[in-house]
């Protein structure tokens, strides 16, 4: 989609993504366990609003439109009707247009188009946020809930863990049509968790001990876990994005929204195109190929008048490992079959020619389903804005692109940001 006004990130903030493996998840190992309990989703509804109006300064009045990206808060959480949670951070946001949207993982990227396309109307000045709570249930439980994002009825017998039995599946239709092992993949692995190792609000940033050599093989902390024996040996552990709680906010405004709260343009960046592409439920046309994300980012390309070799930094959906090496080929960053020497020639990493996820991506810096979309619009802005700290990139990127999938590549929301 071309804009028809300016729209500009003004900035945002994060909390922790926190789950098993973060020093403050409580689980019943845990010293604190008892004694206080990990934040609801109405905690990182209010923080999260909140984190974001002192980061940028921005006055809530001004607020015009406020859209939440969430997924699954009925069942995680046992509560909808979101929008109407998000007043209760600030007295200002009532009587405002505010709402909940869902796409599955996709979920906080079409809150951001949402947001976009308010202020292509008639609204100035938009609050967007994306959050879940995921660990309130057991694993399989909770597997359960997140394949509703599948074609529940034809889709979630595959397995007990069905999104990953998905990925799997693609895991396995990409290593056999292209001759490739766990090893050729597991560089994608590494870069994640060393790039979550530097970034103090990732989920894994502690873990230190999944580099390539452990992601390249079964061993007793790395197992294939799945029940399904068509594809239980094409997926390990390491290959999987990483069941998180937490919460992203941004403001995004128009040049007159900029105006009103007295922001200069040279600290924002622009989004200066979208795409959004969905396909049908159940009905993968090639399990090695992203061909609705690459309808999405194709639709970017086009309308930006900008190429992937515009482009400076990334940030793409890794709900598994395969899913970035998928990317980058819908990316046109590399040919097909060939996503693999992308990872393996360095050309991802953070000082390579194209970096992509810096922060650690859905596998390290974490995946709050609903948070993700937002995420990652922050995060590029946050690289161009030189914010990321030891995880910022060595050269400022002038263009950068996010790419956020709901479901196995049923939604795709893709934007461009340019550097003001």
């Amino acid at each position: 989609m071309k804009l028809r006004r300016p729209v500009y990130v003004v900035g945002g903030a994060h909390t922790n993504y926190i789950g098993k493996f973060h020093p403050d998840f409580i689980w019943k190992k845990h010293p604190d366990f008892g004694k206080r309990q990990n934040p609801t989703l109405e905690d990182y509804i209010v923080t999260i609003i909140n984190k974001t109006l002192e980061a940028t300064g921005v006055d809530p009045s001004l607020i015009d439109k406020g859209y939440l990206g969430n997924f699954a808060g009925q069942l995680f959480s046992n509560q909808g009707h979101l929008g109407a949670m998000m007043p209760i951070a600030h007295e200002a946001l009532g009587y405002k247009p505010l709402a909940r949207v869902e796409a599955a993982c996709a979920s906080g990227g079409i809150a951001a188009l949402a947001s976009i396309d308010a202020l292509q109307g008639m609204a100035d000045v938009a609050l967007v946020i994306g959050a879940e709570v995921q660990t309130s249930v057991s694993a399989r439980q909770g597997a359960d809930f997140l394949a509703r994002a599948s074609h529940y009825a034809t889709e979630r017998e595959l397995d007990e863990f069905t999104f990953p039995c998905l990925f799997a599946r693609r895991m396995k239709a990409y290593q056999e049509t292209h001759g490739v092992s766990h090893a050729d993949i597991a560089p994608v692995v590494a870069k994640a968790y060393a790039n979550a190792n530097k970034n103090p609000n990732a989920h894994m940033r502690t873990v230190t001990w999944i580099d390539e050599a452990f992601a390249s093989g079964v061993n007793p902390k790395n197992p294939a876990f799945l029940r399904n024996e068509d594809y239980r040996d094409h997926l390990l552990i390491s290959d999987c994005s990483q069941v998180s709680d937490g919460a992203t906010g941004i403001i995004i405004a128009t040049e007159e929204g900029l105006a009103k709260m007295g922001i200069d343009k040279s600290a924002c960046t622009e989004i200066v195109a979208y795409g959004h592409s969905t396909s049908a439920l159940g009905q993968v046309k090639d399990f090695t190929r992203l061909d609705n994300a690459e309808a999405a980012i194709n639709e970017a390309y086009r309308d930006s008048g900008l190429s992937v070799a515009d482009m400076g930094v990334g940030e793409v959906h890794d709900c598994f490992s395969v899913t970035e090496v998928l990317m980058y080929e819908a990316l046109g960053l590399t040919g097909y079959g060939k996503g693999t020497e992308a990872a393996k020639d360095g050309s991802t990493q953070i000082d390579g020619r194209l970096p992509i996820n810096t922060g650690g991506g859905l596998m390290a810096f974490g995946h709050p389903v609903g948070a993700t979309g937002v995420k990652q619009i922050f995060e590029v802005h946050r690289q161009m804005k030189g914010q990321c700290g030891d995880y910022q990139m060595p050269t400022t990127p002038g263009v950068g692109l996010t790419a956020n999938m709901g479901g196995d590549d049923r939604t795709t929301v893709v934007t461009i940001q340019r550097n003001t």
